[in-house]
């Protein structure tokens, strides 16, 4: 073997879903901290990958070629490397093994470039400690193989054989309700499930974290949105509450009041009061959000509904219902049954510039060149410790809270400057009918991400009777990037341009290198201008997330196995109560929510307040189709619940 020969890895960011596969020259580096990796190992190159997590070390692991063989070799980690669910510390690799350090399970296949491996199954290879080569003397012990073959054959059928899951010999579960997601979409509708009288016992939710709220806390913080600051929503939108009262800035400021702070508890109650026309839109902060769900996931049984699992495929029963086939770790799978399914899987991944993923790729940086949803307060370390430029990328509201990031920043080192490149200008705001939103510097504002009426107003009515063709039209009208309409930001990019250190440009990314100095170098061509080059030290990609259907291989594989339509945005067709009609089968039905459902009979699907009515038309249909323990609310079993909920009782 040589040390040209590429190594093909395949994983799922654990956070965000994003797919990455890396083609990389062996030897290969992992672990958390980049400074921590070698940048040789013996007189060669090292792929130096790094992953976002505590549970992988500064430097984890290493992948060589020893004699002929590609072995993966711990360097004295924490949590271990696992080879298809086995801890080794030294291991023979070959095509197809199962990599797992900390929470990310990677496949390890050859590259083109590679000579055909030995095929013979995986093996542990003892080395003599004073040679650190294979000891012939010491015997050789086969590794367990991947399961390659779960999900077993019966998958492929369009029905599967309830009798075919039990002859498997694992584990088949059943529950009258599944939540596929365990994610906040998935919280709200099992917390009208619970609401409506279905027992925690009957319900099922699928997931990869026992907080519901923990990918999107987590992507709030990435983003520079810590606990203190205030989200995008509305005082009403509550979570942990589907009757929304009382809402956060009533909470808020009877809070205020008993700690004696009497002027922010009024300004809370003037917000609500008259917003948006004399007073700034009240936003409830990010930790109140959190420790109101938590509240309420314990008054649900939330514990006792959720199960660690990664779902790998959907399928029809042939006795109406669904199965799902999952992991519940390295090398331990398992089905569920269940009658009615609901989907809420959020954003698959995190939308990464193509030029900018090209650049991450060649140069193997992922430190000047990060997405604003990735853990990346080195950044501003830096800029703090060392000054420096920063390039944005984007300009909706995540591009302005980083905009506010670097102003804080600024506080402890001046010598810091932003870049902003946009793609245009923006002259004039979205308009529809008689209003149009305000711009200011080239950004376009509003209080939401979408029109209040949106969510239940003139606006929801409109696009729930609309045809495909005009809900394209309508959304493209309201929707757009915008960011909040608060006046720090509107100051803050005001004072910026004011005292130069804040730029905008305007221009189309040709492409992003790296100059000698490691700075990156993004041409632009700027419009009659010709080509222009942008030097900075750091690129933050704020451009979103993606949420289209093939971005997430569990949507991707039910869509083609069942010839699924999707919309023009890419993601699930859904009914007006969110039903995923192709797929309802003899004895059951199956719901989706979020993202995944955008361009369809809702547009802010992804809000709070737009989960819950996602949940609330759900539930209905359930209720209607008669499914077992659900009992439509009416004005006294609604108060008799609400009245539980204010006492903090299980409902």
């Amino acid at each position: 073997m040589t040390n040209d020969i590429q190594i093909q890895l395949s994983w799922e960011e654990p956070a965000t879903g994003e797919r990455r596969e890396p083609l990389l020259n062996v030897p290969i580096a992992f672990g958390r901290e980049f400074t921590r990796l070698p940048a040789e190992h013996r007189g060669m190159r090292v792929s130096r990958m790094l992953l976002n997590s505590n549970e992988v070390s500064r430097y984890h692991a290493l992948i060589d070629w020893e004699q002929d063989h590609l072995v993966v070799i711990d360097q004295g980690s924490v949590n271990g490397v696992y080879v298809n669910g086995q801890p080794q510390t030294r291991s023979v690799l070959v095509n197809g093994d199962t990599l797992q350090i900390g929470p990310y399970l990677i496949a390890v296949t050859f590259g083109a470039s590679a000579a055909a491996p030995d095929t013979s199954p995986p093996s542990t290879i003892h080395f003599n400690a004073n040679t650190n080569r294979p000891d012939p003397s010491l015997p050789v012990q086969p590794l367990t193989p991947v399961a390659s073959n779960f999900p077993p054959l019966a998958f492929q059928a369009q029905k599967v054989s309830v009798q075919a899951l039990h002859a498997t010999g694992l584990p088949v579960d059943e529950s009258d309700y599944l939540a596929i997601g365990a994610g906040l979409g998935s919280f709200l509708w099992t917390d009208l499930l619970r609401i409506s009288g279905v027992r925690a016992d009957k319900i099922v939710a699928l997931g990869l974290e026992a907080e519901p709220y923990a990918r999107y806390k987590r992507l709030c913080l990435n983003s520079q949105i810590p606990l203190y600051e205030r989200l995008r929503s509305n005082s009403d939108s509550c979570p942990d509450n589907i009757w929304g009262w009382p809402s956060y800035a009533l909470r808020e400021a009877w809070g205020d009041l008993a700690k004696g702070e009497i002027k922010s508890a009024f300004k809370y109650l003037w917000q609500v009061f008259a917003e948006p026309t004399f007073a700034e839109t009240y936003t409830p902060r990010a930790g109140n959000v959190f420790d109101s769900i938590d509240r309420e996931t314990k008054r649900i049984g939330w514990n006792q509904i959720y199960r660690y699992g990664r779902v790998r495929v959907i399928r029809k029963t042939d006795d109406g219902r669904y199965c799902v086939a999952y992991s519940r770790g390295p090398g331990n799978y398992a089905f569920l049954v269940s009658r009615y399914l609901h989907l809420a899987t959020g954003y698959p991944a995190i939308q990464f510039l193509p030029d900018l993923q090209a650049y991450r790729e060649k140069y193997q940086d992922f430190t000047s060149v990060v997405n604003a949803y990735e853990a990346h307060d080195r950044v501003y370390e830096q800029l703090e410790q060392h000054g420096g430029t920063v390039l944005i990328r984007g300009r909706g509201i995540v591009a302005s809270r980083i905009v506010q990031r670097i102003y804080e920043a600024r506080k402890r080192n001046r010598n810091i400057a932003v870049l902003h490149l946009m793609r245009s200008p923006k002259p004039q705001g979205n308009k529809f009918q008689k209003t149009q939103r305000l711009v200011k510097n080239h950004y376009e504002f509003q209080p939401f991400n979408w029109p209040k009426a949106c969510w239940g107003g003139e606006l929801r009515a409109m696009l729930e009777k609309a045809t495909p063709d005009e809900r394209k039209r309508l959304l493209a009208d309201w929707g757009g990037t915008t960011t909040a309409d608060r006046r720090d930001w509107q100051q803050i990019t005001a004072q910026g341009l004011s005292e130069g250190w804040y730029q905008i440009t305007f221009g189309e990314v040709l492409d992003v290198e790296r100059d000698a100095q490691n700075r990156t170098i993004t041409r632009i061509r700027e419009q009659s201008f010709g080509v222009k080059k942008l030097f900075a030290d750091f690129i933050v990609d704020a451009t979103g997330l993606d949420a289209k259907v093939d971005a997430n291989p569990l949507l991707a594989d039910l869509v083609k196995h069942y010839n699924l339509p999707v919309n023009h945005l890419g993601r699930l067709t859904v009914a007006n109560n969110f039903e995923l009609v192709e797929m309802r089968s003899d004895r059951g039905q199956m719901y989706a929510a979020g993202a995944i459902t955008l361009g369809g009979p809702y547009a802010a699907v992804d809000s709070f307040l737009g989960l819950q009515y996602a949940a609330l038309v759900a539930v209905d249909g359930l209720a209607a189709a008669r499914a077992p323990g659900v009992q439509r609310l009416n004005v006294l079993s609604s108060f008799s619940q609400w009245l539980k909920w204010v006492l903090n009782q299980s409902p």
